[in-house]
């Protein structure tokens, strides 16, 4: 057999951050002090991944044998995930470094065990939280090959009864979905000769455009796209395609996504009025003139060409909306909004969900939570009722 492909099997380089306060866990050469993201991974259990059969014969695999499988398995979350989980994992090694939990009890962890982390957490943390906790816990089991002992029922009712002992600070407020009005306001602020705001427009009117989330389409940090190219979406991969009766879109081929490991394209079309994301991405590419290989919206820095930045994107936002008194706006009210915007036009609900990218239906969530999609079929002579058979999910 061929030499297996070559993989990220060390740490990396960058030096972690120190722990946060009251979330120092105690010196285990198990835990050694890396970044969130590789905690999965190098935090190891006990007792490693067995090479004995069900019979209890050995089997003639190598160290570097059961590393590659580590490195496989770990590379099925993708990097926001893994962070996430990381921390989740943090707080279950401290609240058993707190209550003298043994080394080889963690992993495979008791369900009692996990029953009173999950207890013990409960008032501190958001319910959604509190999830990613208990499954970045799960997450550390399976990829060590360690089992999973967990009674189901029973840690979805202290998951649940978790939920609704949240503290309120945790309940994050009611995201204000963007809208085109919204949109050619923060246009009218921005100073579209501004290389920055160039970039910031022609990113949220594709963003809203395409239903796409906050961070596919800017980096976490100005260093993110230098480390992992290839993880962004670029000029490069933009593309241009037009159906038998001339209607044009345009394409971006987003090579990795927060539930795509190996990407997923996203795509609008041209629109009428100063919200056009044609016209905002051709500025933007005249006036910052990023290269094939660079970030899709860099812009012109006076130290040099910079990718977009998350925090630098709704920053920009956020001053606008200051301006135009909008309150507080947040990335994924763009997202909000241009799936309500699609289904206020009619577009069928299928469809919709497509565009998103939504493969189960928390996407109804969009529907329930805002009565102006159903506003039309609540008047006493309801309208778009082609829309009302396609639209809305059938009944049960």
């Amino acid at each position: 057999m061929e030499a297996s492909a070559p993989l990220l099997t060390t740490r990396a380089s960058a030096t972690p951050r120190p722990y946060p306060a009251g979330l120092t866990p105690l010196v285990s050469p198990l835990r050694p002090h890396c970044l969130a993201r590789d905690r999965l991974r190098f935090w190891v259990p006990a007792a490693k991944r067995s090479r004995i059969d069900s019979m209890g014969t050995p089997i003639p695999i190598s160290d570097e044998d059961l590393d590659r499988i580590l490195a496989v398995i770990s590379h099925s979350h993708a990097v926001g995930t893994r962070e996430t989980y990381g921390s989740g994992l943090l707080v279950y090694h401290v609240f058993c470094d707190t209550r003298g939990v043994a080394e080889d009890q963690r992993c495979p962890a008791p369900s009692v065990l996990l029953l009173a982390f999950i207890s013990a957490c409960a008032g501190l943390y958001a319910g959604a939280t509190l999830d990613n906790y208990f499954y970045a816990v799960r997450a550390w089991h399976l990829i060590h090959g360690a089992p999973w002992l967990i009674n189901v029922a029973e840690s979805a009712l202290a998951l649940t009864g978790a939920a609704c002992l949240a503290p309120p600070s945790s309940k994050r407020p009611k995201r204000v979905p963007f809208t085109v009005d919204l949109i050619a306001n923060i246009h009218s602020v921005l100073d579209m000769s501004l290389p920055l705001h160039a970039a910031v427009f022609a990113c949220l009117t594709t963003t809203f455009f395409t239903i796409a989330r906050t961070g596919e389409f800017t980096v976490p940090s100005l260093t993110a796209f230098r480390a992992s190219p290839s993880s962004y979406v670029t000029v490069g991969d933009i593309h241009y395609d037009e159906d038998r009766n001339g209607f044009k879109v345009v394409i971006f081929a987003l090579p990795q996504t927060k539930v795509s490991p190996i990407g997923e394209d996203v795509y609008w079309a041209a629109q009428s009025g100063i919200v056009d994301p044609q016209a905002a991405l051709r500025h933007h590419l005249a006036l910052n003139q990023p290269p094939p290989s660079a970030a899709v919206f860099s812009w012109r820095h006076s130290s040099g060409l910079r990718p977009l930045t998350k925090s630098a994107f709704l920053a920009c936002l956020q001053t606008a909306g200051d301006q135009l008194g909008s309150g507080m706006l947040k990335g994924h009210g763009i997202r909000i909004g241009g799936t309500l915007e699609y289904l206020l036009r009619g577009v069928p609900f299928d469809n919709v969900k497509a565009m998103g990218r939504w493969s189960s239906n928390a996407f109804l969530l969009y529907l329930r939570k805002h009565a102006v999609v159903l506003a039309p079929y609540l008047q006493d002579t309801p309208v778009l009722e082609p829309f009302m058979r396609y639209a809305l999910p059938p009944t049960r």
